[in-house]
């Protein structure tokens, strides 16, 4: 898997079939073990901040379709650390 490029800002993940996750979905999941700095969680527990450790850049996961089983897709977006996101996450 490949590391997020600096022209990169939205990654979302996606289901086809009712199962099968595409390379997005994968990757998405392959930098949060891998390679994403977590700093923090929204009070629901469903929302995480990362920071990228080559860059700096702050990265947001969320889930597009939340009502669905599991969460849904995960949809990773660079953020810029403004009072919103900090008070999201209790920063």
């Amino acid at each position: 898997m490949k590391k997020l490029g600096k022209d990169e800002k939205l990654l979302i993940g996606q289901v086809s079939g009712g199962v099968n996750k595409n390379e997005e979905w994968l990757r998405i999941n392959w930098l949060r073990r891998n390679h994403l700095r977590e700093v923090a969680t929204d009070e629901s527990g469903w929302e995480v901040l990362y920071e990228d450790p080559d860059d700096g850049r702050y990265w947001e996961l969320t889930f597009i379709k939340s009502e669905s089983h599991g969460g849904g897709a995960p949809q990773l977006s660079n953020v810029d650390i403004t009072e919103s996101i900090k008070s999201k996450f209790n920063l």
